[in-house]
């Protein structure tokens, strides 16, 4: 990763979910500044807020959250000409194959499954950000679109 530090953004409504991946964030060591929010009217609300500058590095949207799902606040996304290229890493427990393949065509960076593991989840997080970073944020090849730990 070649920037002094990352903003990242988390749209999780599951407390515990949100406090996992901020451990395993601090654990990685890695320069990075987290924001999280817990349902999609709220993750559009600050995007919306910071349209002219202040946007994360990366999102990390989770699928089943209250009042808009990620599935909406993705799209939503992808359709704004000011957030398009907000890179969006989908962060789910899910793991249904067409749904996986309707989210790559509407322009998700990358797909984690959550894993239940601790030491897995630091591993998948930290491979997320030194993958996005080594790809330029970009949306890989459909083979390489799931990030395993």
């Amino acid at each position: 990763m070649n920037k002094q530090k990352y903003s990242l953004l988390l749209a999780d409504d599951d407390e515990d979910d949100c406090a996992f991946f901020k451990e395993a964030l601090d654990e990685l060591l890695l320069p990075t500044e987290l924001v999280t929010v817990n349902d999609g009217v709220e993750l559009m609300d600050l995007l919306a807020e910071n349209l002219s500058e202040n946007l994360p590095d990366i999102l990390f949207l989770d699928l089943n959250m209250p009042r808009k799902n990620g599935y909406e606040c993705l799209t939503e996304i992808k359709e704004s000409n000011e957030l398009k290229d907000l890179p969006i890493i989908i962060f789910s427990t899910s793991l249904d194959n067409s749904l996986i393949d309707t989210l790559y065509d509407k322009g998700a960076t990358y797909y984690i499954r959550k894993p239940g593991d601790f030491s897995k989840l630091k591993k998948v997080i930290g491979n997320a950000l030194s993958i996005s970073s080594e790809n330029n944020f970009k949306q890989p090849i459909r083979e390489k679109f799931i990030l395993q730990p």
